[in-house]
């Protein structure tokens, strides 16, 4: 068989179970009004937690960078790709988390891989939440070590599973806020089970980093737990902090061990020092950004009573992440396509994102929004749903 007829049946499969994604063409910056697909709308989809991602500080601060800096790095970190911005960054975010070190990434994807397969091998064992992001599993099965998944957020049940673990060493592996269902790991709990179990904690802060903690330094930073108990903490920089890349942070021989060991680091060229810059430019803002967290806090809350008012099956989330599960792709899609009709883009999650019969609608809440915004979308939600089409594609929650 031609390879490009085994693509062609491998798409037809896909749209099919009505799984089939496209990219949308965003026009201009990326902020909580966008022009998508050339239709302008209110965006409710994206990561940007803190509205960042199109501050002018930023921009700013990229733009000087890039006309003193230029726009790349030419080479890999161990090479001479590291460039004075990258190391103040890194100061900086250490400083932000309360650790020793810190060590940037590309990506938060080549950060977790990087970290979990430089510090893991054959004979050691990883227990993850069933509930990871893919990079988290990714990491562990490039790492050749034994992996145990556990219920998601059970502490009790990850004690097990480390307690079963039999020689090499044990890494225990969690999100910090779940990306699809914006619920939290029971992270003291994990980290207590960790440190009886003679295991390292790594938790991936990615979406808690700006949004919760002292000065938004996270989830982890909210719980009180240091390195001595989290001694692998992992975040990004393209969430909150309105620029790409990521890092880990942690004691200063472990993160001297990562730099000497993650082929995902080792073997990729760095990210521009320009973009370097803009981060810190970030890291600074989310710092201080204590009146963008209350106003979002205050956004999430006010959605969820408006959900209830409505009888709208949200999951348990405290976070900006709030998901709205429907059940299968085609319910999730149709109810996507309403909003989108009525000028709001909320993306459709399908498998394999997510697992069979829990497709959904994943509203996330920035703090760029208003609360009129906010208001909007809910009515949008109500209209679409009792719409006649779209109320027979919606009913109550099927499953989990």
């Amino acid at each position: 068989m031609r390879l490009a007829e085994h693509c062609r049946e491998r798409l037809a499969e896909i749209r099919a179970a009505d799984r089939f994604r496209r990219r949308r063409v965003i026009e201009g910056a990326h902020g909580p009004e966008v022009v998508a697909d050339g239709r302008r709308c209110i965006n409710f989809c994206s990561n940007d937690y803190l509205g960042l991602a199109a501050d002018p500080t930023l921009s700013r601060r990229l733009a000087a960078a890039a006309d003193e800096l230029g726009t790349g790095s030419a080479a890999s970190q161990l090479v001479t790709g590291h460039n004075a911005e990258h190391a103040a960054l890194e100061a900086e975010l250490a400083d932000w988390v309360g650790r020793e070190r810190a060590l940037v990434f590309a990506t938060g994807y080549a950060a977790n891989v990087g970290v979990i397969s430089a510090l893991m091998g054959k004979r050691d064992h990883i227990v993850a939440d069933a509930l990871n992001h893919a990079s988290l599993i990714d990491g562990a099965r490039l790492s050749g070590a034994a992996k145990q998944v556990y219920t998601h957020a059970n502490a009790g049940a990850a004690d097990t599973a480390l307690q079963a673990c039999e020689g090499g060493h044990r890494l225990l592996v969690t999100d910090s806020v779940f990306s699809m269902d914006g619920d939290t790991a029971p992270l003291a709990a994990l980290a207590d089970s960790a440190q009886a179990r003679d295991a390292w904690l790594a938790v991936d802060d990615a979406h808690g980093l700006g949004v919760f903690g002292p000065g938004g330094a996270g989830r982890v930073a909210e719980a009180g737990l240091g390195s001595d108990r989290v001694p692998l903490l992992l975040a990004t920089l393209g969430k909150s902090v309105g620029a790409a890349g990521a890092f880990v942070a942690g004691d200063d021989d472990v993160i001297e061990a990562i730099l000497q060991s993650a082929r995902s680091l080792i073997f990729s060229t760095a990210p521009p020092p320009a973009l370097a810059a803009a981060a810190r430019a970030g890291v600074a803002s989310a710092r201080a950004g204590d009146d963008r967290r209350r106003h979002l806090h205050g956004l999430i809350a006010r959605f969820r009573r408006g959900a209830a008012e409505l009888d709208l099956p949200l999951e348990t989330s405290d976070s900006p992440i709030q998901p709205l599960v429907l059940g299968a792709e085609a319910r999730a899609l149709t109810l996507s396509d309403a909003l989108l009709a009525r000028g709001y883009l909320v993306g459709a999650i399908r498998p394999p994102t997510v697992a069979p019969g829990t497709s959904r609608l994943r509203v996330t809440l920035t703090a760029g929004h208003s609360a009129a915004q906010v208001d909007g979308l809910l009515a949008a939600l109500s209209d679409a749903i009792h719409d006649g089409a779209a109320r027979r594609r919606c009913p109550a929650r099927e499953s989990a």
